[in-house]
């Protein structure tokens, strides 16, 4: 028999939506939680394995511990907000249950191995990278010595051993819905753009574009595309509709879904016969023909990352795209009937007080459905991170979120301070949710629906409140700046944001 492994989302901030199944961890204005796609995996391929979801389920810190007494082998997906916490908790699992072993995975301790395993003496090991084999490899009695992509101190001495090969074979993974029916309950998550309830899973994993800023092509899933077979995809669907007939829609949260033409029209070939409602990641790159089977195919939604509106950030980034591209496909959607959730992102290099103001009238003039606008957070193991580093554009704490795991802006440049980059995030949500066309959509949404109406009360008061705290931080600054605390963050030598090393 395997250890008995317990796989860890980690309870965390409250309402955290933390590393195993989010991009971008934090503790959103609305509360949202992704599912934790990554554990479900090597859940599945253990005998007496069990996945919990803590912040999704509400599972206090408490009632961790005391799960976390049942098992000998514990594995917990870290993120770099959310690290401290974690190893406050598994030192007290360790008190609780010493002779449990720990394992942390995901990009914080792929990025920082050593420095991981040096703060918290209670990790046996962490994982770099894809660590699906890797953990049930150990839970099986492999030693670790010879377990790829592991690392782990050795009479004080780091040992990385050699990189485990990606997995090229998808189809041999189990499928992530049949763990979430055993461990967890789909009503508990929620994401206020999608319909609700719903179940995210993977197509695909990597993923080829080269934005500076995104986490997991950089630190866990790797920049070659490897797919799943359509057939395989088009049976784990056809399980899935009938594990719950409650699930309004399905998400395919691939870091880019329909990057390939050929693909996207095979594997829509597939799901159409099933009559699912569907959403998924895109690429303003997609063209119509792909749009086209798409909608045919049951796809209600996409999540396009538009990130500015400002062509030279764009190249900064190394997007991959233009603005012009941008707006057609926008187009090609509305005419197509496809609803569009678009991301934004202030704060990116060559940010300015000009490209804060574009990039809100290129978003009220795409005039999507629903929006979500971040501050830029340069995480560890990107190249956004080496380049403010470099640059001197973190602030002094560093902080990448407030006591409540909510996103603090902790990058900022000469001439944009990181307050300003902060306030332009509330700016952004009013100047384009307070047009008559927008509030007319939600009125809309919510006059035919009781449910709808219930959900977007809750989240409006949600939004308010924490936009209540963040203009009280900001002006909390500002009065501390007055009274002569110099700001920490960058010094007046640094150069400007699109000089160094993003304009490739």
């Amino acid at each position: 028999m395997p250890l008995k492994t317990l796989f860890l989302n980690p309870p965390s901030f409250e309402n955290f939506d933390g590393g195993a199944g989010s991009r971008w961890p934090a503790t959103r204005e609305i509360e949202s939680f992704w599912y934790p796609v990554w554990l479900a995996y090597p859940a599945g391929m253990l005998e007496g394995a069990r996945l919990l979801d803590a912040p999704s389920h509400h599972v206090s810190g408490e009632e961790t511990i005391n799960i976390a007494r049942q098992y000998e082998f514990l594995v917990l997906f870290t993120s770099t907000p959310g690290f401290p916490g974690d190893m406050r908790l598994v030192k007290a699992i360790k008190a609780a249950n010493p002779s449990i072993k720990i394992a942390f995975v995901g990009p914080h301790v792929s990025v920082l191995p050593e420095k991981s395993l040096r703060e918290c003496p209670e990790i046996d090991f962490v994982c770099r990278k894809e660590f699906d084999f890797a953990v049930v490899d150990y839970a099986k009695g492999k030693p670790l010595e010879e377990i790829p992509g592991a690392s782990f101190l050795k009479d004080d001495k780091i040992v990385h051993n050699p990189d485990a090969p990606q997995i090229q074979d998808l189809d041999s993974l189990p499928h992530v819905t049949e763990v979430y029916k055993r461990d967890l309950d789909v009503t508990k998550y929620n994401v206020p753009f999608l319909l609700n309830p719903y179940v995210s899973l993977y197509t695909t994993r990597g993923c080829p574009a080269q934005c500076t800023f995104c986490l997991w092509p950089q630190t866990l899933s790797g920049h070659p595309w490897r797919k799943r077979s359509s057939d395989d995809v088009a049976r784990e669907m056809a399980k899935a509709k009938e594990f719950w007939p409650n699930v309004k829609e399905f998400f395919f949260d691939d870091d880019t879904f329909n990057i390939q033409k050929a693909r996207t029209i095979e594997l829509c070939a597939k799901l159409k016969p099933l009559g699912l409602t569907w959403s998924c990641t895109s690429r303003v790159t997609t063209d119509f023909e792909t749009l086209k089977a798409m909608k045919e195919a049951g796809c209600r939604l996409l999540i396009v990352g538009y990130e500015s509106g400002d062509q030279q950030i764009l190249k900064n980034i190394k997007k991959g795209a233009t603005i012009e591209r941008a707006r057609q496909f926008t187009k090609d959607c509305h005419k197509l009937g496809l609803v569009i959730h678009g991301d934004f992102i202030m704060g990116l290099p060559g940010e300015t007080p000009e490209t804060i103001n574009n990039t809100i009238a290129f978003a009220k003039e795409l005039d999507v459905e629903t929006i979500q606008v971040s501050v830029s957070h340069a995480y560890p193991g990107t190249e956004l991170y080496d380049y403010a580093v470099k640059n001197g554009f973190i602030v002094g704490d560093n902080k990448m979120v407030d006591e409540g795991g909510h996103q603090l802006a902790h990058i900022q440049y000469p001439g944009l301070p990181a307050d300003e980059i902060l306030s332009a995030v509330h700016r952004f949500y009013d100047e384009y949710y307070f047009r008559p066309k927008a509030v007319f959509r939600i009125l809309r949404k919510a006059a035919f629906d009781s449910h709808e109406r219930k959900r977007l009360y809750g989240e409006a008061k949600t939004f308010l409140k924490l936009r209540s705290q963040r203009n009280k931080l900001v002006k909390k600054h500002a009065k501390e700046a007055a009274a002569g605390q110099p700001p920490a963050g960058p010094t007046t030598n640094s150069r400007p944001a699109d000089a160094v090393g993003m304009t490739d």
